[in-house]
């Protein structure tokens, strides 16, 4: 039997991308934070940057260590390790880690923002549009990053866990990722946004439940779902300057 592969999905220049998303201008637009708004993963960044640092106990740091080494053998999976990397902070106070993530974003991720995300979302909030962050990254990391774009926190739906007294604890509230970040957004009222931006496969359940879908810096298994539905993509100019090096 042969196999019919979809053609590459068509890519967006900057003066395309920027026309398609602010023609019309949405009401409503959603973006993914690692890969999307800025490049690499944060909330892995963080973790690793929470062991050096001596954030965590020793027994808190071999934990999570074994449990992201067997989340990236196939044997955790991706909720539950998001899940996990904001658990291990239980017991930690909350301003403690609001600090925490401030320094690190500050060392490590602001260098990584995408100009071209940056540029957008200011054109955004120029023309009206009500901007929420979704991530599965950890919240402190994922409101203080979004603070570069003007999000408030009131509009991210990150990994998160309850906090009593000011100290971190272990009860869940939301781990957005695969379908369940089209969950998420559902619980906050937002079933189907104007526009969506995500970069890997684990954005594509919210891409989909999207008016208008935009693939940013996709991964090969993203850009393989964009190709089929017909999404245009979009590589930020320093992605396809380190990738002609």
């Amino acid at each position: 039997m042969t196999t019919i592969q979809a053609p590459p999905a068509v890519r967006y220049t900057s003066d395309e991308f920027r026309r398609a998303v602010l023609t019309p201008a949405p009401r409503l637009a959603v973006f993914d934070c690692d890969g999307t708004l800025w490049n690499g993963d944060a909330g892995v960044g963080f973790m690793n940057w929470s062991i050096e640092a001596g954030l965590l106990s020793r027994n808190s740091s071999d934990w999570i260590d074994d449990r992201h080494r067997l989340y990236r053998q196939g044997q955790v999976s991706e909720i539950a390790i998001c899940g996990e990397m904001v658990q291990v902070y239980a017991s930690l106070r909350d301003e403690e880690l609001r600090r925490a993530a401030a320094r690190y974003f500050a060392a490590h991720v602001d260098s990584q923002i995408f100009p071209d995300m940056r540029a957008l979302v200011a054109d955004l909030h120029a023309a009206g549009t009500e901007i929420w962050a979704v991530s599965s990254t950890n919240s402190w990391v994922v409101e203080e990053g979004v603070k570069r774009f003007g999000i408030p926190p009131e509009r991210v739906l990150a990994a998160s866990v309850h906090v009593r007294d000011g100290l971190i604890t272990s009860d869940l509230i939301d781990v957005p990722t695969d379908a369940g970040k089209a969950e998420s957004l559902r619980h906050a009222g937002i079933p189907a946004p104007e526009e969506v931006f995500g970069n890997s496969i684990h954005d594509a359940a919210m891409l989909e439940i999207a008016q208008r879908a935009f693939p940013v810096n996709p991964t090969p298994a993203l850009a393989e779902i964009a190709a089929q539905r017909g999404w245009a993509v979009f590589y930020p100019h320093v992605v396809l300057t380190d990738n002609t090096k």
